[in-house]
């Protein structure tokens, strides 16, 4: 077909958590630079499957930018060289005619690898049941205008809860830190009037989760926001930090005056 190109992969290959994975070398025939780049993974286990091989294993669901299941590096990149951008919306015409492409997983300790390029993001689960619920009232919806929130802190809000969930930021750092997504999170509920009843209590659970799940620490080197698809900045740690020096000044106080 005019046009089409043979693209040549590197890929992650991985049995399970306990086995030694490896690099495997596919050449992938008729790629169109219309397809996405998980269309193109598509036609290289087709083509794999007939050939009597295994199809290699790999995350996606929504292929919208939506979900955030697509975690792949490619060419040492999370989710690859467009910016603010999933693996599921880049688009083959990003590459040329005999290109090789390296594919392989997010690596970091907290999300082993299962299978090939998936892994187990079970620890950003973990971490946002540890922040538990907000304490609302049911019923029916209040009117906007009984809720004043100051257009700033209602934006900043919007923005931190954007986010994903994918690990891209986590994969990007050198220290394996989740300091992005956790932040995003502390500060989606932490900003409106409804997350302040248990924020001193979220903050402190959330980043003692995180810790103790082992992910790294963050040294402000803003890889995690530049390999956001989805564009969370950093200004959100910042404000993550804030609110853990003020619940854990709150609780040693406590704690100082229950021993008085």
């Amino acid at each position: 077909m005019s046009g089409n190109m043979t693209i040549t992969l590197k890929i992650w290959v991985q049995k399970n958590v306990k086995t030694q994975g490896k690099f495997e070398t596919i050449k992938v025939e008729h790629v169109s630079p219309e397809m996405s780049f998980l269309e193109m993974l598509d036609i290289a286990n087709e083509q794999l499957m007939k050939s009597g091989k295994e199809a290699v294993n790999f995350d996606h669901d929504c292929r919208e930018g939506i979900c955030g299941m697509c975690s792949l590096v490619i060419n040492g990149l999370p989710h690859g060289p467009d910016h603010s951008t999933t693996t599921c919306q880049l688009h083959m015409r990003r590459y040329k005619n005999g290109d090789t492409i390296v594919v392989e997983p997010w690596r970091a300790s907290a999300f082993p690898i299962l299978r090939d390029c998936v892994v187990d993001r079970s620890a950003f689960d973990k971490i946002i049941e540890a922040g538990g619920f907000i304490s609302v009232t049911t019923g029916n919806v209040q009117d906007a205008n009984n809720i004043p929130i100051p257009k700033s802190d209602s934006d900043r809000s919007f923005d931190a809860a954007a986010c994903i969930g994918c690990g891209a930021c986590v994969a990007a750092c050198k220290n394996a830190s989740a300091m992005l997504f956790v932040s995003a999170k502390v500060s989606h509920l932490a900003l409106l009037p409804q997350g302040k009843v248990e924020k001193t209590k979220r903050v402190l659970n959330m980043v003692g989760k995180m810790d103790e799940l082992g992910f790294g620490n963050c040294t402000n080197l803003f890889e995690c926001e530049a390999a956001c698809p989805k564009d969370i900045s950093v200004e959100n740690i910042a404000r993550m930090n804030r609110e853990y020096l003020c619940a854990t000044a709150m609780f040693d106080e406590v704690v100082r005056q229950m021993n008085f």
